[in-house]
């Protein structure tokens, strides 16, 4: 079975970062994972350079890439200004991402938006991006839980599942924007979105904040979710979502994945050497397991304590 798996280090990884980095080490961390055989890549937001410093190059980060073939680029946007900054880039994504939280207290303080005001602005994207060639994708966030007003009434978030759809956006992500989700919730929730929008393309976004991450893409699995998103070394947070903290960790859940047998196209190895650059740009510690401890079949040297002698004896 693929699974097809996307890496948003680079805008949801980058973005809650106190110092500023470099538009060149994130064309270079961007040209590198487009060798590891990720699905997507997000690149870019175009959001308010003044909330949102680490995300004001956005342009100068597209246009300064190495696009590989098969590897989709993405950008989000918080609202229509946002998305017609990005079909004005002369480097334009490949996709574009537009977000609202299923939560109105989220939405508002996210994006200062109304639900209706979103899905006001959504229906304008359509028909500025599509004309253009780009891509829609519309995330759902606080899908699983909202920080503020708790849990997330599953027929909400079906609802506008549908409303995305219908306006024509090609594909949908439900985000787990600050950890609340837990396998039995993704589960139920994932399994129903499914089964009423067979073959539409879904995608599934955690954070680890309660440590339940990993466990929810095998429950969104075995709901039938095929695309998943991670951030290389577990980069990420949402800086307007109390307590929020980084995504799942790409090199774990391909780690992970790939134990058990599931194809992902990704090249680990070249994965974890990405991770491994994280620590040395962002400047402080990363949650991320694999790349300090390894994959789970690299195995190590016999002491050389130990002879032949030993293992006769044993």
């Amino acid at each position: 079975m693929r699974i097809f798996v996307n890496d948003v280090a680079v805008r949801d990884g980058f973005q809650i970062e106190k110092t500023l980095i470099p538009t060149a080490t994130k064309i270079a961390m961007v040209d590198a994972l487009s060798e590891t055989g990720l699905a997507k890549i997000e690149v870019a937001s175009y959001v308010n350079p003044k909330l949102v410093p680490n995300m004001a190059d956005g342009d100068e980060v597209l246009a300064g890439i190495q696009r590989k073939p098969g590897v989709l680029y993405t950008a989000i946007a918080l609202n229509l200004k946002g998305v017609e900054r990005a079909v004005a880039a002369k480097a334009r994504a490949d996709e574009i991402n537009v977000v609202m939280s299923a939560s109105e207290t989220h939405n508002r303080a996210n994006a200062n938006r109304t639900h209706a005001q979103s899905l006001s602005d959504f229906a304008e994207v359509v028909k500025i991006a599509k004309p253009v060639g780009m891509l829609v994708n519309g995330a759902i966030s606080t899908s699983f839980g909202c920080p503020f007003e708790g849990r997330i009434s599953e027929e909400v978030v079906i609802g506008f599942v549908g409303k995305y759809l219908e306006l024509g956006f090609d594909g949908v992500s439900l985000a787990d924007t600050t950890g609340m989700a837990n396998p039995r919730q993704v589960a139920s929730l994932a399994g129903r979105v499914v089964k009423t929008f067979p073959g539409a393309e879904i995608t599934l976004h955690f954070h680890n904040t309660r440590s339940m991450g990993l466990a929810n893409v095998m429950a969104g699995i075995d709901a039938g979710v095929m695309h998943y998103d991670g951030s290389v070394a577990g980069l990420g947070g949402c800086p307007f979502a109390p307590g929020a903290t980084g995504n799942i960790c790409t090199e774990d859940m391909v780690n992970m994945l790939h134990d058990q047998g599931f194809e992902t196209g990704v090249d680990l190895d070249k994965l974890i050497a990405c991770a491994n650059q994280i620590e040395q740009i962002v400047g402080h510690a990363v949650p991320g397991q694999v790349m300090k401890a390894g994959k789970t079949l690299e195995l190590r040297p016999i002491p050389a304590r130990l002879t032949q002698e030993d293992f006769a004896k044993a």
